[in-house]
């Protein structure tokens, strides 16, 4: 073998290795750690589409404000629970507010869209369905960017209202330098907005049964007397039966047989508060800003 022919051969040997050398170096690229963990991220926030929009919080909170910590004082999430209780209540709207960081939000008005369909907001029936709304609050190094969503069954609730809304607590925050004072202008002003809008719909209450009254004149005297006599004769009757029945070691429960004597039936006795917030199921939005 010639020198010419064996040159020509290292050649195309080093040619070979350094091409291997540039493709592994490209690829390496694309499969270090942190490009990894880049292509499995969540989206930001009005990227991502059905059925979870890139969410991945409980459908059920323990408050309306949701990612408050970093933000706002629990005394602050407090009243605004009551608020927004009330409005809940009245079937008004049942609104959430999310608060995130301005780097975990791509599309704004997507993002509150987005949010309200997701934590399914809103009734499922009736003559106030759909009546989820959504506030977020985009935290920027120097100020607060205000958004909405709204649910198809609040249509009275017009774009000017809302904007004028968002803007008093952008300006609120602006002028104190604290979210807990903008949180409050904005679910204080939501709430005039939403109420001078729709009234509290009351469910129907249940016919009264009409008691049969007592006769009058001397017959109702005497229809009363004896109630009553019955009523002291059912008494002395249990005062002489109790002793009786304490000896014999039987025990009298007042209560009936579905309890435990502590005065609440089976399976009660606990408060009636609202823990948690959520939607009702619906999560049909109409509109954002």
């Amino acid at each position: 073998m010639d020198r010419s022919t064996t040159r020509r051969g290292i050649t195309l040997i080093v040619a070979g290795v350094t091409a291997v050398i540039v493709l592994v170096l490209s690829l390496s690229g694309y499969f270090n750690p942190v490009r990894a963990a880049e292509s499995f991220a969540a989206p930001l926030c009005g990227s991502g589409s059905a059925p979870n929009y890139g969410f991945t919080y409980d459908l059920q909170q323990a408050h309306w404000t949701v990612d408050w910590q970093a933000y706002v004082s629990e005394q602050t999430v407090a009243e605004v629970d009551v608020i927004l209780d009330q409005l809940n209540a009245d079937s008004i709207a049942q609104t959430m507010i999310l608060i995130m960081p301005q780097d975990q939000v791509s599309n704004r008005v997507n993002c509150a869209v987005h949010f309200l369909r997701y934590m399914q907001l809103g009734l499922t029936e009736g003559e106030r369905k759909d009546n989820g709304f959504v506030f977020l609050i985009v935290v920027e190094p120097e100020r607060i960017d205000v958004h909405y969503g709204v649910g198809l069954g609040l249509p009275a609730l017009t774009a000017s209202e809302l904007t004028t809304l968002n803007r008093a607590a952008e300006d609120a925050y602006q002028t104190t330098q604290s979210m807990d004072q903008a949180l409050l202008t904005l679910v204080q002003g939501f709430e005039s907005v939403a109420r001078s809008n729709y009234e509290p719909l009351i469910p129907p209450t249940p016919e009264a049964v009409e008691m049969p009254g007592l006769p009058s004149g001397p017959l109702g005297i005497l229809a009363l007397c004896g109630q009553l006599c019955l009523g002291i004769l059912f008494v002395f009757f249990l005062l002489w039966m109790l002793p009786k029945m304490a000896r014999s070691g039987i025990n009298f429960n007042p209560y009936g047989s579905g309890s435990r004597g502590s005065g609440f039936p089976l399976g009660g006795g606990r408060g009636g508060g609202r823990s948690t917030r959520g939607g009702s199921g619906s999560g049909r939005s109409g509109r954002g800003n």
